[in-house]
């Protein structure tokens, strides 16, 4: 493996991730909400099984997603009818990430509506305000910051992800394999040099997004001292 040929993998993962991250977004954005805001039967039941899979092994929670969305499993079989494969393409990568960044995605943007005081959507439903626009006008601004750390968290949880992909998307060069995939596969195969050299990469991504919501979550501390 050369540079020329490492640059694919790792563009390829960003992309996958980021992917994966936007599609997380919306839901991740509701699950915290509503565990912030909300006090509804099973409430804790929905928290435990979004935190799940921080506690599970990957490869466990990759098995769970390979049954549910395999050609033959409940939720699968409805992407086969429609002429969507999910197992082992693009789709599964981007399917294992999101599903093992949402619960850090969670929880920080959880922790920041927790912080947004609630006086002020008092204050903005007193006045006529209606539930979307206290959301998107009060409570997502204040939040803003968690949120953004929250989505870098999970980034960098998804370009480091291996136990699930390589379970639902397996190692197929050009098509699923990631910068982990590719320093497991190639460590296995004695290229450890370039396996350093897709380590050295993946350890400056992961720096990058891990520094960056460092600064986010001590302004956010910063700003609420204030």
């Amino acid at each position: 493996m050369t540079a020329t040929s490492i640059w694919p993998i790792a563009l390829f993962t960003v992309g996958v991730a980021c992917l994966a991250t936007i599609v997380m977004l919306p839901f991740g954005l509701a699950l915290a909400w509503l565990l912030a805001r909300r006090r509804f039967p099973g409430r804790a039941l929905v928290d435990t099984v979004v935190t799940l899979p921080l506690v599970m092994p990957p490869v466990a929670t990759g098995l769970i997603l390979l049954k549910l969305f395999g050609r033959e499993g409940p939720i699968g079989r409805w992407f086969t009818a429609a002429g969507l494969d999910i197992v082992f393409t693009w789709r599964a990568v981007v399917l294992a990430m999101g599903v093992m960044g949402l619960p850090l995605f969670v929880r920080t943007a959880r922790a920041g509506f927790e912080q947004v005081s609630r006086r002020y959507e008092d204050v903005a439903e007193t006045l006529g305000a209606s539930p979307w626009r206290v959301f998107f006008t009060i409570s997502l601004p204040l939040a803003s910051r968690s949120i953004a750390a929250g989505a870098l968290l999970a980034f960098s949880r998804a370009v480091g992800e291996f136990g699930a992909t390589i379970m639902i998307a397996g190692s197929i060069p050009g098509r699923t394999r990631t910068l982990a995939v590719a320093i497991f596969t190639l460590t296995e195969a004695g290229q450890d040099h370039e396996a350093m050299l897709l380590l050295t990469l993946s350890v400056a991504i992961g720096f990058a997004a891990v520094l960056l919501t460092n600064y986010l979550v001590a302004a956010r501390h910063d700003r609420a001292a204030v």
